[in-house]
């Protein structure tokens, strides 16, 4: 994202010059973007969300945007810096995990959306220390093996993968939860979401629309494992074309007659089901291959084989044993620096990449343990 300053939180929630223009206690903040003068305003019930307007001058009135990306509450005030095409906000007496965010007012993504809707549009983004493991997209024909290998990685471990929860329009059956086996929806607040850019791929199957949300991708990462994504090839290709960096593998068979036998083994489908699928496989085989959508492929012949060339593809070869982290001593005051210069990601999804690093006030560097965890 180029360029950043160096941003003291002490100095920012303290009122010092280094923390901007700041009125009312710190719960309104303007900040100018060009010609343009963004006013981010608390409400003294901080059990409500942050609003924004803006002022342009060329219509000489203030502007009520199109706020996307899931609002902040408000807090007991805070601090607003320009970060370029975003606005950094600190706030104040917030828990670590709520106390940075981004309001995104010139990014890739606000401008598509201005374009879309035709009015104009601002972006929340939430701020997060660090950035997780890419999540793994895995892709394959029916039958080849790809659920197996999948649930052979989640059994060896259990901490480290997890599954994004899908969207659905259709009615659940049976025993199915909300929230847990889909998130049941209705189809226009799906198809809206959809055309706000909150999807990372979908598809319609028998009149029912189905998806992947950056959302659930998101709270995969939060919960600090790695999303696996087990879609097909238009659903790859979608998530391709997203912001989502992600690891794709193909699983192929080792040859068509291979799957064909398989097909017939597992003796769950038609005569008609199995020529079907064997012509859809073909095809995403020819696909996957001819595009360039994929990183890795991958040939299970032998299950065992494959793997392991899939644990060692995703770090996973070598020991993984667990262990404790150190205890720390007690530590004397120090100063603590924001760094934004290594930002990822952002609306509709979270801004990655953040880094607190401690400066010690009696060396003026920083310590040996730079950045908190």
């Amino acid at each position: 994202m180029g360029k950043a300053p160096a941003l003291f939180v002490d100095d920012t929630l303290s009122g010092h010059p280094n923390a901007f223009d700041l009125e009312n206690g710190t719960r309104r903040t303007k900040t100018i973007v060009g010609d343009r003068t963004y006013v981010i305003r608390e409400a003294e019930d901080e059990s409500l969300c942050i609003e924004v307007q803006i002022f342009d001058p060329s219509l000489r009135e203030w502007v009520y945007p199109t706020i996307l990306g899931t609002k902040p509450v408000s807090s007991q005030g805070h601090s607003a810096v320009l970060l370029k095409d975003r606005i950094l906000i600190i706030k104040r007496g917030s828990e670590p995990d709520d106390h940075t965010w981004f309001l995104e007012v010139d990014t890739q993504y606000v401008r598509q959306q201005r374009e879309i809707l035709k009015t104009e549009v601002v972006a929340w983004s939430k701020g997060v220390i660090g950035n997780p493991p890419k999540p793994v997209v895995i892709t394959g024909p029916s039958g080849v093996g790809k659920g197996t290998l999948i649930s052979m990685l989640v059994k060896e471990f259990p901490s480290m993968f997890g599954f994004s929860v899908s969207h659905t329009t259709r009615p659940p059956r049976g025993m199915e939860k909300d929230g847990v086996h889909y998130h049941f929806t209705e189809k226009s607040a799906m198809e809206k979401a959809i055309k706000d850019g909150k999807f990372l791929e979908f598809a319609s199957v028998h009149g029912n629309l189905y998806g992947t949300s950056v959302e659930a991708v998101e709270l995969v990462a939060d919960s600090g494992k790695r999303c696996i994504l087990d879609i097909d090839v238009q659903g790859a290709r979608s998530v391709r074309a997203s912001s989502l960096e992600a690891i794709f593998i193909f699983i192929c068979p080792p040859s068509m007659e291979d799957l064909q036998k398989r097909l017939r083994d597992r003796g769950t489908e038609t005569e008609e089901q199995i020529v079907k699928r064997l012509r859809n496989a073909e095809a995403e085989i020819e696909q996957g291959r001819s595009t360039g959508l994929f990183d890795f492929f991958l040939y299970n012949g032998n299950l065992g084989e494959c793997y392991g060339k899939l644990k060692k593809l995703l770090g996973l070869d070598a020991s993984l044993s667990a262990q404790s982290k150190p205890g720390r001593e007690k530590e004397p005051k120090r100063l603590i620096m924001l760094d934004v210069s290594s930002l990822k990601g952002g609306a509709p999804g979270r801004t990655r990449g953040l880094s607190f690093r401690v400066i010690d006030p009696h060396s003026g560097g920083l310590s040996g343990r730079d950045q908190l965890s």
